[in-house]
């Protein structure tokens, strides 16, 4: 299975010139070769650069390979690259080190071009391998978007992004208005035909890469705004419920006074901070859900 090419990036990590250049054009040929000199360099790269793989030298001055190997494993953004080590030092126990810290492989020096092509080629695959199932592990079998367990991580990760730069984060709950009762009319097969079509739908509505909408469960939807304040997920709200009722999905058993399907929205916008965990913005936007059906449904409340 040949999936290596040169959109999969390699970090590289050495503070000799020579040596990086060796791998630079062992590896340059298959894959995208990025490289860093030092220990904080070595971090950005790898929090910027989204490397697949990194190479890590573990003898370099100030910052050594076995602290920075540390550092990236303790960081959510890095802690799933994989590190193989490169060092003159062959020695049992420095392995066991860098094992120990997290690292899947050591190459020793001098480096031997065909070995590390074959290793790297290998531990590549089988990231590949390891991401494909995990994207598998995230997307709701029915929808095709993301699932309750893609959210909780994702909410997670912007909630702590969101407290360190003090920006503002925003959540939408969505709900479909009297949905049991379109089930029980029109059958369950139809009901999930009808919440493939919205999903589709509000997916489309979303513009920018950095928000996530995920299936939160039964007939709930959940939508995440990084950086995006209440006006802003204000007219997103508007947006995707609009795009919903443009469908005239027949829906005869509504109480909206509608005869097509609708669906009702809370929105929560905050500044997290280390007082709260993102529990807070979720129980917000719920609330908010259960004061727009009060109103009426087929409206947003905030």
């Amino acid at each position: 299975m040949k999936i290596y090419n040169k959109q999969m990036k390699i970090l590289i990590v050495d503070d000799s010139p020579s040596n990086i250049r060796v791998l630079s054009e062992t590896l340059g040929q298959e894959y995208h070769v990025i490289y860093a000199m030092n220990g904080p360099d070595a971090l950005a790269s790898a929090v910027n650069g989204n490397p697949d793989l990194i190479l890590l030298d573990i003898m370099m001055p100030g910052m050594d390979g076995y602290e920075v190997c540390t550092k990236l494993k303790a960081n959510s953004n890095t802690s799933e690259i994989p590190i193989i080590f490169i060092t003159a030092l062959d020695a049992e126990q420095h392995e066991t080190v860098g094992l120990e810290l997290g690292g899947i492989d050591y190459i020793t020096k001098p480096i031997n071009p065909n070995l590390v092509r074959l290793r790297v080629r290998n531990h590549i695959e089988l990231k590949v391998l390891q991401d494909h199932y995990k994207n598998l592990s995230t997307i709701d079998g029915l929808t095709g978007i993301a699932n309750r367990r893609r959210f909780n991580d994702f909410i997670e990760q912007e909630w702590r992004r969101s407290m360190r730069s003090q920006s503002v984060l925003s959540l939408i709950m969505i709900d479909i208005d009297n949905f049991k009762q379109y089930n029980d009319h029109y059958g369950h097969s139809v009901g999930d035909d009808c919440l493939k079509m919205i999903a589709v739908s509000m997916f489309g509505a979303l513009e920018r890469a950095t928000d996530l909408l995920a299936r939160y469960g039964g007939e709930e939807f959940v939508c995440v705004l990084p950086g995006t304040d209440i006006e802003g997920a204000k007219i997103l709200g508007e947006k995707l419920r609009s795009k919903v009722v443009a469908m005239k999905i027949p829906h005869c058993k509504t109480t909206t006074g509608l005869d097509y399907v609708t669906i009702s929205m809370g929105i929560s916008t905050v500044v997290p901070t280390k007082n709260d965990d993102w529990n807070s913005i979720l129980e917000l936007a719920d609330n908010n859900l259960y004061r727009a059906k009060s109103q009426g449904r087929n409206c947003l409340a905030c």
